[in-house]
């Protein structure tokens, strides 16, 4: 069993990095190419040149960059998982102590789990904030910002995520 939360875990790390490929999205500007994202925390910032020049579009773009920042709960909670990981191997193996590790290491697991499917989807769920700063741009500037969030290789990609309202 613990190999199995071992493999899960490896996983889950592993899928992170996929996420360095969002660096490399591309919008086309009169014909040009331009890089969308300056860097891992400047998501849109590529496009801000051409946003200002509306009011809305600007404003959904800090929208969208304030939403994408790392938040102290995600931070909290992935830092509480790991060390009920580490805590639960580090326990020796006896009878009595074989429960808590059991619980430590699974529960470490979950929480690291599920506050990193809730930053993914909350990212994910960001995206349209942008699309409508484009849309919000195009409708009364030129030139014209041919973007999608999700597109890749000239492909329109799909998304699965979990939507929460409060």
């Amino acid at each position: 069993m613990l190999k199995i939360g071992f493999i899960f875990i490896l996983n889950l790390i592993a899928l992170t990095t996929f996420a360095a490929e969002t660096c490399s999205r591309v919008a086309i500007i009169n014909y040009q190419e331009v890089l969308v994202d300056a860097g891992s925390n400047k998501k849109g910032e590529g496009l801000r040149y051409y946003l200002e020049k509306d009011a809305q579009s600007k404003e959904l773009l800090d929208e969208y960059q304030e939403k994408n920042k790392p938040t102290i709960w995600g931070a909290a909670t992935s830092t509480v998982g790991s060390l009920m990981i580490l805590t639960g191997l580090t326990q020796t193996s006896k009878a009595s102590n074989s429960q808590n590790k059991n619980t430590l290491i699974f529960g470490g697991g979950i929480l690291v789990a599920i506050s990193y499917l809730t930053s993914k989807t909350i990212q994910y769920n960001n995206e349209n904030l942008l699309k409508n700063a484009v849309d919000q741009y195009n409708k009364r500037n030129l030139p014209r910002i041919y973007f999608s969030p999700n597109q890749e290789d000239g492909k329109l990609g799909f998304g699965l995520g979990v939507s929460r309202e409060f």
